[in-house]
Parts: structure tokens; sequence; C-alpha cells
């Protein structure tokens, strides 16, 4: 897999888990579903898919930059140390999604292995020379 589709792919599903977020927020989807089952009420729901939200469109910020599309950039070290941050939350967020109280959070562990080998490529293919 080229570097760009790597890029693409992680783009086309953090926009993608981003709407998720958004519909949990102004319940379409409903919370339970979603942060293990453990979300007890609405004042907690807001605080985590906020931040999930604004953690995510970072994210999408980041990658952006690595695929040369927005005009203000990071140093590239700066970007690498990003993406390992990602990587690593990601693999760690896979292994919270396995112990989850819901199938539906279960299911994500599949979504966020993938963006960790995904995240994996992009520095192994981009960054294999800082």
């Amino acid at each position: 897999m080229e570097n760009k589709s790597a890029l693409n792919i992680l783009l086309v599903s953090l926009i993608a888990v981003i709407m998720f977020h958004i519909a949990i927020l102004i319940k379409i989807v409903p919370y339970n579903i979603a942060w293990g089952g453990r979300l007890q009420n609405d004042a907690e729901m807001y605080v985590f898919e906020s931040i999930s939200i604004v953690i995510n469109s970072f994210f999408v910020l980041v990658l952006l930059m690595v695929g040369d599309d927005v005009k203000y950039k990071f140093n590239s070290k700066a970007v690498k140390i990003v993406l390992w941050f990602f990587l690593v939350l990601f693999l760690l967020n896979t292994v919270g999604n396995l112990f989850a109280e819901t199938n539906f959070e279960k299911f994500f562990a599949v979504v966020t292995l993938l963006f960790a080998v995904l995240i994996w490529k992009i520095l192994k293919s981009k960054y294999n020379k800082i």
C-alpha cells in the first residue's frame, strides 16, 4: 500500500468517526454504545464526545500536513512525534475496545488496529529517514 493510500483511508475513516461522535453528541446515536458503555449521564457524554471530536480533528489536520494538503505545517519532527503518539493511542484503544462492555465497541478494536497499522505504514514510508 502506498503512503497516499494509507493517508486517504485514514482521512476518510477519521471523518466518518468524527461524524459518528457528532451523531452521539446531538443524540442521534445513543451514547451507551460508545466509550465502552461506561458513560453515566449527558454531562459525561458532552465532555468525552467533545474531546474526541477535537482530538480526531487535530489528527486529521496532521494527516493533511503529511499529505502536503495544507499550507501551514508543523516541522517534520513534530509531525513524526504526533504520528507516534497516535499509533500508541490507537494500539491502547484497541486493547481497551476488546474489554468494552458492548459488542459494538468491541468491534471498534478492528478499526483502531487498522488505524494503527496505517499510521505505522505512514511512519515507515514517509518518515523513515528522520
